[in-house]
């Protein structure tokens, strides 16, 4: 019998170092709201985003002409053209243009994990999509949560270990990481209202206090689409 590949979780950028180097494949997760953003602009016929860390090279890119969101700590950075809510990548005309983001952990995740084969990008509203196209690739996954300032965060631990859950029922994959199992577990008791669980996160009153409560549950309802943003060449594009 082949043996199972695993799923792992990694619950900060700032651990990935201790994976690094396992995994064929690694699941940047944003929830609020970098990767949910980041799909919802793919659904929505964006052509390529390409995701920078650093203010800096954000402002570069605009030199250079190109559409620019920015957000640092919620808010959308002065000077820019929008931030991370999923809503601003649903405009018209965004349709086949190619723009530059910059976000306060989900740009960072991406950037630590570029050296990774293959990145792609997970959130609640890909979730079963990206679920089914990983159990097929039959490799090691890791999980990446973008956390909040390098900190823990509940709703990018869920979402991954909703994916560890999917994954493991294949019977085709395995986690043996206590942070995964730990993901796994607040995953099954968080699923039956993922809402009202995460009402208390710190990063969703955060947003709140932002007025930003259309963003939050747009980002915490599962399945809105079926993208998976994948990167190439430093640019996010469809699969």
């Amino acid at each position: 019998m082949e043996e199972r590949k695993r799923i792992e979780v990694c619950f900060t950028p700032g651990e990935y170092e201790y994976f690094k180097g396992e995994y064929d494949i690694v699941v940047v997760i944003d929830v609020l709201r970098a990767t949910s953003a980041i799909c919802a602009a793919f659904d929505n016929g964006i052509k390529a985003i390409i995701p920078v860390a650093t203010i800096e090279e954000a402002r570069e890119y605009q030199k250079k002409g190109y559409l620019v969101g920015a957000e640092r700590k919620g808010q959308i950075v002065e000077g820019f053209d929008f931030g991370n809510s999923p809503y601003s990548y649903m405009k018209e005309e965004l349709r086949g243009q190619e723009v530059v983001l910059s976000t306060t952990n989900g740009t960072k995740a991406l950037s630590i994990a570029s050296d990774a084969p293959t990145v792609v990008v997970g959130a609640l509203n890909n979730l079963d999509a990206l679920a089914e196209w990983l159990a097929k690739q039959n490799k090691n996954i890791l999980c990446l949560c973008s956390g909040w300032q390098d900190k823990f965060n509940l709703e990018d631990t869920i979402c991954a270990g909703a994916l560890c859950d999917q994954l493991i029922q294949t019977g085709n994959y395995t986690s043996t990481e206590d942070s995964s199992i730990a993901a796994k577990y607040l995953y099954i008791s968080a699923w039956d209202n993922p809402l009202g669980f995460l009402k208390s996160s710190s990063h969703r009153r955060r947003l709140k206090n932002l007025n930003l409560n259309e963003d939050i549950k747009y980002c915490l309802t599962p399945n809105k689409t079926t993208v998976i943003p994948i990167l190439k060449n430093g640019k996010l594009v469809k699969l």
